[in-house]
């Protein structure tokens, strides 16, 4: 009796193993590429996926967007100013067969393609370039790494550069390039003021030569001025027209 219930137990754990393995769960987001005697059957999922124990062997796989951090590479430009540069890729698995059949890390695969491609990428551009156009390299980046991972079943749908990192000389002769130009752009607003307040003071030089009491107006609006200080002392010069009648008066 004690020989059968052993038995019994034996069977009933024997097939707890072959449902466990036989029942899967998949969430949401993933898919379970399933392999029937080493052939590839489909991505199956989400939600119970049922398995022939032993002959079925079933590889999960995530279609959640993946953030990659590229690490820093050494990068010289095509002016040979060498640099250090990061970037991140966002991908996914869009197939997910391929994904597993194509290549046999996705993952890894991706990671060293982006550094390679980042290396190439940037060696072909000038620093300047580089710092003014990312967006433009941005974009470069992302489709020539998405034509490469397209046969793997990965779509890359976006490539940022993080960090570019530059030499302390490199950064010096940029802080001097920077005050340079903005001394520059200092001198040319003052000299375009020069040149207004010129043309402004000609223009009033010519109204008042052309009007002789535009002129008086001036001066006594300048005499007003020199009065609000009560320390000037102002000399007043008088025409010789109000003084000849008592000059003539003196003769007689």
């Amino acid at each position: 009796m004690e020989t059968y219930s052993v038995f019994i137990l034996i069977i009933l754990l024997f097939g707890i193993i072959i449902l466990s393995n036989a029942i899967r769960i998949l969430r949401e987001y993933e898919r379970g590429v399933v392999f029937r005697l080493g052939r590839l059957i489909s991505a199956k999922g989400p939600g119970i996926i049922f398995l022939i124990p032993i002959i079925d062997r079933m590889v999960k796989v995530s279609l959640r967007t993946v953030v990659l951090d590229v690490p820093p590479q050494d990068v010289i430009t095509k002016d040979n100013v060498s640099i250090k540069v990061n970037a991140v890729v966002y991908f996914r698995v869009v197939q997910p067969e391929k994904a597993v059949v194509e290549v046999e890390n996705f993952l890894f695969a991706t990671s060293q393609l982006s550094q390679t491609t980042l290396r190439s990428i940037l060696g072909q551009s000038e620093l300047d370039d580089l710092l003014a156009q990312r967006d433009k390299i941005n974009r470069e980046l992302q489709k020539i790494i998405d034509e490469h991972t397209e046969p793997w079943g990965i779509k890359v749908s976006n490539v940022e550069v993080k960090q570019i990192d530059l030499p302390i000389e490199m950064q010096r002769a940029m802080a001097k390039q920077a005050e340079a130009e903005r001394e520059r752009r200092a001198k040319i607003v003052h000299a375009e003021g020069e040149l207004q307040a010129s043309q402004k003071l000609s223009d009033a030089a010519e109204i008042i030569s052309n009007n002789p009491i535009a002129l008086q107006l001036r001066f006594l609006q300048t005499l007003t001025e020199v009065a609000a200080d009560k320390n000037s002392t102002i000399i007043f010069p008088l025409p010789m027209d109000l003084l000849e009648p008592f000059l003539k008066k003196d003769r007689k």
